[in-house]
Formats: C-alpha cells, sequence, structure tokens
C-alpha cells in the first residue's frame, strides 16, 4: 500500500486539529466523512477536498476502499464505533481516552485482534517535539539515572480564536453522566500517559486529593510511585479562572520537570505559551562544571504534536509497523485515571494496575 484512504468519523470541534495531519501528507486521501449533525459534516467534508458525506456509519464502513477510519466521537460511543470499524475491516485511530470502562477498552484491542486491523489511541502528546526531546535526553543519560517527574497544569482563560470558533454544544456530553469524571478525565489523559511514557516504566501506587470547581475543573494534588522504588512522580492541576494566558489553543498550559541524579529537565510548554522560556533546558552539573542548555530552535507549536500523530498513524499503516499508542498502553493509562480518583475517594493508596470498570467521583453530574 502507498496511499491510505481514509475516513473520518466525527467532525466536531477537534476535529480539525486530527484531520490537519492527513490533509497535508500526500500519503494519505480523506476520503469520507461521516457525521450525525448533517450542516457540520458537510461542511468538513467540502473544507477537507470534497470527501464524501454520510449521516450513517454503516454506511461509510460498506465504501471497501477506504482503508482506515479516525473516530472522533465523544468518548461513551467509542467502544461501538470502533468495533463497527475493526470488523468492517479498517485499521482504527480512535481519539483519547480510549473508553469509559476498562473493559470497554479491553473489547476494543480484543476486536482489533480477532480482526487482523490495526488499533491505535491518538495521544498527541507522545508526538509533541518537546517532550519527545525529553524522553530522547532521558534514554540517552543525559541526566544520570531517573529520580522525579512532575507534571504541572495550569488552566486559565485566553482569548484565542482558536477557543472563541469552539461550538460549546459540543462540550454538553463532557458535564454529564455521559462521562465518568470531569477534566481529570476528559484532558489529564494527556498527563497520565507522559508519567508512564516519559520514564517507560508501569506506576504502581497513587495517593492523591481531588477537588472541584465550576462543574467540570478538577484541581489536585497527585503523588505516583514506580516499579523502581527509587522513582517518585508528582501531578498537580491548578485551576485560575481570572488569569488569563498566551496560547494559541485553549487556555491552559503545561510545565515539565524530570530529575536525574546528574541533572534536570524543564520541558516549559504544551497547550499555551505561557513562559518566555526555551521550550526544553537541560542542567547539568559536576563539581568542576555547571551547564545549562537551551533548545530554542527546537518546533514547540502545540497543534504540530496532532500533525505528526496523524502522519505517524499513515506511517504505521503504510509501513506495516506498530504505532503508538496501543490499546495496551491506553488501557494503563484509563486505569491510572480512575486511580487517581479511587485515592481521593477513600483517602489511601491505590495500584492503579488493578482497576478495573470505572471510578466516578463524589457529586459528579449532580447539578
Amino acid at each position: 500500500m502507498d496511499k491510505v484512504r481514509l475516513g473520518v468519523l466525527g467532525a466536531g470541534n477537534i476535529a480539525a486539529m486530527n484531520v490537519k495531519g492527513y490533509l497535508l501528507d500526500p500519503r494519505c486521501e480523506v476520503a469520507a466523512v461521516c457525521d450525525s449533525d448533517e450542516a457540520i459534516g458537510q461542511e468538513a467534508a467540502k473544507e477537507w477536498g470534497g470527501a464524501s458525506f454520510y449521516s450513517d456509519l454503516d454506511e461509510m464502513l460498506k465504501d471497501e476502499s477506504l482503508d482506515a477510519v479516525e473516530v472522533l466521537t465523544p468518548t461513551h460511543l467509542h467502544h461501538d464505533h470502533v468495533i463497527a470499524a475493526l470488523e468492517a475491516g479498517k485499521h482504527v485511530s480512535v481519539q483519547k481516552p480510549m473508553a469509559n470502562t476498562v473493559e470497554d477498552a479491553r473489547a476494543m484491542g480484543v476486536a482489533a485482534e480477532r480482526a487482523g486491523r490495526m488499533l491505535r489511541i491518538s495521544e498527541c502528546f507522545v508526538h509533541y517535539p518537546p517532550l519527545e526531546l525529553a524522553k530522547k535526553l532521558v534514554a540517552d543519560g543525559a541526566i544520570g539515572k531517573p529520580t522525579s517527574l512532575r507534571i504541572r497544569t495550569l488552566v486559565g482563560q485566553t482569548d484565542s480564536p482558536f477557543q472563541a470558533a469552539l461550538r460549546p454544544e459540543g462540550y454538553g456530553w463532557r458535564l454529564d453522566t455521559r462521562s465518568p469524571g470531569g477534566h481529570l478525565f476528559d484532558d489529564m489523559v494527556h498527563k497520565y500517559a507522559m508519567a508512564l511514557w516519559l520514564l517507560d516504566m508501569d506506576i504502581t501506587s497513587v495517593q492523591a486529593v481531588v477537588r472541584r470547581r465550576d462543574l467540570f475543573f478538577e484541581p489536585c494534588a497527585v503523588i505516583f510511585e514506580y516499579e523502581d522504588p527509587e522513582v517518585l512522580g508528582m501531578m498537580e492541576v491548578q485551576y485560575a479562572p481570572k488569569l488569563y494566558m498566551r496560547s494559541s489553543y485553549y487556555g491552559a498550559d503545561e510545565f515539565f520537570e524530570i530529575t536525574g541524579d546528574e541533572g534536570q529537565i524543564w520541558v516549559t510548554r504544551a497547550t499555551g505559551e505561557m513562559l518566555d522560556l526555551p521550550p526544553v533546558m537541560l542542567f547539568t552539573g559536576t563539581e568542576k562544571e555547571r551547564k545549562t542548555t537551551e533548545f530554542s530552535d527546537i518546533d514547540s507549536d502545540w497543534g504540530s504534536g496532532f500533525v505528526r500523530s496523524s502522519q505517524h498513524f499513515v506511517d504505521a499503516i503504510i509501513g506495516g509497523t506498530a504505532a503508538d499508542m496501543s490499546p495496551e498502553s491506553a488501557i494503563k493509562v484509563l486505569q491510572l485515571c480512575f486511580a487517581v480518583y479511587q485515592a481521593s475517594e477513600i483517602g489511601a493508596s491505590v495500584d492503579p494496575r488493578t482497576m478495573t470498570g470505572s471510578v466516578t467521583p463524589t457529586g459528579w453530574a449532580d447539578w
């Protein structure tokens, strides 16, 4: 295969970000668009090069010329949509979170194995250049043996054209029982993925305190224990509703700090552009020499992670190689998410590897 014919299921708020990489890749043709809202779907099909439009998934899946499907529907629909596409013989990329329950996620992985088709979970942070560089620096021994990872997310406000153009009606399902939780479920899966991916080791214990603000946002403080007992992780989420920050996308930013016994790496931005610092900084020091290395020329546009993620899926299909992230990895991310909720609920440590079903924080959607 030298060209992928792609069908896109769901043309809502985040679709343009995910589809851009396919449109820029000459090895891919966005051949079909399916959405239950005909006006939104027709408009997207036109903008994306005159793709065929379908209002029914089963009808789109009858198109035997389609090689793959990008599933961009709400999370509670992922299980049924992904399995339908796999059973129709398509490779599938699906948005995060993978599913609403661990069992649904596992069933999706089984369906992929049964169909002999690729299922990958689209995770833009895995393909964000500053974080890729940070992971490489760790793997290359730039900071010696890793000892800690700190992930900090700050949610505020922005006046970016991107955020202003988002349709509020596209977020309703995130605020009720169609979702098992709020911001820690819908957005923080990116950061849970990084907690596992950056250090390439499992987390064995979670302690957490989770609060709730303005219905959706969930400030928290979390401690991770890794399978290497000498490594600890910390995750913070803060909410500053009156703080406006620079961002081309959402009113939020993330900061990553990886410490080793010989140095430290900072990734100073992701979704936003809050700080006037190089995207990646490496600090090393010996008794005789202290050195700061700034990586200023790296692409730090958060949108690049989406573009490169889509093109990575095309690479994997054409090359017949494994894609990031696999169902197994995405299930660990989902378990970690639920373990944070559970640890806060019971006031005790939780092993995320034991998590099944789902966990909903007390009071969620009671409004």
